[in-house]
């Protein structure tokens, strides 16, 4: 039966904070969704004695271990042949992995490197996780110590390339081989304008603890939420869906997307295709974010016709018709000027409706009346002239990506005919 996991990522650059290992962070709340505790998370370097430490730890403390990286070509790639030296057993050579490897190279009219041949090989007993997505393709092998046996599954520290493999292949296994006949059923809510804290005041008393599981997650800048249900086959999910009916009415206000497939900017995207309506941009502060995350979407020209990063007074006034008169009376961070920014997007892109942006991200710039965090946002469209102003707070990147998910958010709400939402965002 499988209760526990350990999850286990390797990686120098992991070790040395080069790069943030969110590989871990991803795996832990889908082992979760399926009722699979984490008993721990290890994060160790390319050094074959902590490299088996980890391992023969990691064994140890639970049913199944799921490691991420150490599986490339190079020379400091080490998880195979730890793996295979703790099991006691030699490596063998999968050749439908060397020809998967073979195909991937010429696809790209390059020539394999003899190195790669190194991906192809695994310990003896394991058995092939497939890589849809590149060339290094995963295992699992049952491993016992000490009368203890767990299996080890093993996947590639990309994360591009491991999460379908452990959507695909690794949680339909899990699934499988729980040994209970009790499923995990999970509904789940994207929500933005609402804090976590103010999340759970609003759905606190709704759902019994002996009912399911409710988890917040805050993943800037939006709150997931996630009921989990366990039950049997089709009453698990009849029981999540009574739950998530019942949260509905509560949480609809800040609800962008349930599931966990849809981003804001996604959403916008079905929205306006679904209507036929175009859109234009015109950003300052934002610096072509919000057109960036639009463009993220497959088919966004056919609603997004344009993006004017109209950063100086010179590009506002030349380029989108701002008058000199509003930057001189009022300043560039202003809802009159953001107001005039969309109309001329508008005008000179030909769009249903237009949105901008202005503001000072920071760390300097920032005056008494107008401090950093100080945005202003504009919408225009047929019957539709809102500005509004804004203070945020934290570094650059997090305001200006606050920001592009406040106008998305702006342009969701009007597709949807819902007020603009002042709730958590703090208003000057």
């Amino acid at each position: 039966m499988i209760k526990r996991a350990v999850i286990l990522s390797t990686g120098d650059e992991l070790t040395t904070g080069r790069v943030v290992d969110s590989n871990s962070n991803y795996l832990s709340g889908k082992l979760s969704d399926i009722g699979v505790e984490v008993a721990a998370v290890i994060t160790v370097g390319d050094v074959p004695e902590r490299l088996e430490w980890a391992w023969r730890t990691a064994i140890g403390l639970g049913e199944v271990v799921i490691s991420t990286g150490g599986i490339g070509p190079t020379a400091d790639d080490l998880t195979t042949e730890t793996i295979a030296r703790i099991a006691g057993v030699g490596l063998w050579r999968d050749d439908a992995s060397v020809e998967k490897i073979r195909r991937f190279f010429t696809s790209m009219n390059r020539v394999m490197p003899e190195n790669n041949l190194k991906q192809a090989m695994f310990p003896e007993g394991a058995t092939v996780v497939v890589n849809p997505v590149g060339t290094a393709p995963g295992f699992r092998i049952p491993i016992t110590i000490d009368a203890h046996t767990s299996q080890v599954i093993v996947l590639p520290g990309v994360p591009r390339e491991m999460k379908p493999m452990m959507e695909d292949t690794v949680i339909p296994w899990i699934q499988a081989n729980r040994g209970s006949d009790t499923i995990f059923a999970v509904r789940s809510f994207q929500t933005f304008g609402i804090s976590e804290s103010g999340l759970d005041e609003v759905v606190a008393g709704l759902i019994a603890p002996t009912e399911g599981r409710v988890a917040f997650r805050a993943s800037f800048p939006q709150i997931s939420m996630r009921v989990t249900v366990e039950g049997r086959p089709g009453e698990a999910d009849r029981k999540a869906d009574e739950l998530a009916a019942r949260l509905r009415p509560k949480i609809s206000e800040y609800v962008y997307a349930e599931g966990d497939n849809e981003t804001m900017e996604g959403v916008v995207g079905r929205l306006l295709t679904e209507r036929k309506l175009t859109v234009g941009i015109a950003e300052s502060c934002t610096g072509g974010l919000i057109g960036h995350r639009l463009t993220n979407v497959p088919g966004s020209s056919s609603y997004l016709l344009g993006d004017l990063v109209t950063y100086s007074f010179s590009a506002k006034t030349g380029i989108l018709g701002v008058s000199e008169q509003t930057l001189e009376r009022y300043g560039a961070v202003s809802e009159q000027c953001v107001i005039e920014m969309a109309t001329g997007a508008r005008a000179r892109l030909g769009t249903n409706l237009a949105i901008a942006t202005s503001g000072i991200a920071g760390p300097d710039g920032g005056t008494p009346s107008k401090p950093v965090g100080t945005v202003c946002i504009g919408l225009v469209a047929d019957g539709a002239s809102v500005s509004r102003s804004y203070q945020l707070r934290g570094a650059r990147d997090w305001i200006k990506l606050w920001t592009s998910q406040i106008a998305l958010d702006w342009i969701r709400r009007h597709l949807l005919g819902l007020p603009i939402s002042e709730s958590n965002i703090l208003r000057r």
